[in-house]
């Protein structure tokens, strides 16, 4: 059975619900299809990411609006991924979208990161590469946002499915709620479990997949996440 870190609490606590849903949490990131928004709510999933960078093949506005998400009434976090998106641009989706967390995956600065924290709570991404000093890249943003995610670096921005090299964090002491991502699929179970036996897991918030689960982007294989799910509590 997975343990993992508590959220922060606070007043504004999305998360809240999520930890009385036993010990896996999860979020599938790259959602595009509102039955199967409301699929992943019924299958305990905590946290569906909806990306709204326009490069990216699994663009949200491609395929939903703000009214339809919010008159779902969903019962799955919705967490918006914007990669270097201005102050105005990422208020108006949370409004537009009714978010309840955002994502920052580009080169967003401390300062911003601080100042969307200030309205909602805000995941800092950070693509680590082989040779990568985490600790001096985390540094200052350590006030800055309520939550890490660690993503593999790639040549653009956003999900490459590249697998993340998971003993980099080994021996850290991140000091904060982390997602784990980086091309995670079906086939990494046996590798998590051994992952959450090191003091660096203390802090581990939930696991990040997304195109290792789908029939095409932004399109997921639900049994193959169901599947998944059961692994991991199994």
């Amino acid at each position: 059975m997975i343990e993992t870190a508590a959220i922060p609490s606070g007043t504004d606590d999305p998360a809240a619900g999520a930890r009385d849903r036993g010990p896996l949490r999860l979020k599938v990131c790259g959602m595009t299809d509102l039955q199967q928004l409301h699929q992943l709510g019924m299958m305990g999933v905590a946290f569906a990411g909806l990306i709204f960078y326009h490069k990216s093949p699994r663009f949200v506005l491609r395929h939903l609006t703000g009214e339809m998400v919010r008159r779902a009434k969903l019962k799955v976090y919705k967490v918006g991924v914007f990669v270097n998106a201005s102050y105005e641009e990422i208020m108006n989706q949370v409004e537009q979208f009714g978010l309840d967390l955002v994502q920052l995956h580009g080169d967003e600065t401390p300062r911003f990161c601080e100042q969307v924290s200030s309205y909602i709570q805000t995941i800092k991404a950070f693509r680590i590469g082989e040779d990568e000093n985490i600790p001096w890249k985390i540094r200052e943003y350590t006030d800055a946002c309520d939550m890490y995610l660690f993503d593999t670096m790639g040549a653009g921005y956003g999900g490459t499915g590249k697998k993340f090299s998971w003993h980099l964090l080994q021996g850290l002491n991140i000091g904060k709620p982390f997602f784990l991502s980086g091309g995670i699929e079906p086939g990494d179970v046996a590798g998590i479990r051994e992952f959450i036996k090191n003091p660096v897991a203390k802090d581990l918030f939930a696991l990040d997949v997304n195109s290792k689960f789908e029939t095409r982007p932004g399109v997921k294989d639900m049994e193959l996440l169901r599947q998944f799910i059961t692994d991991l509590q199994s």
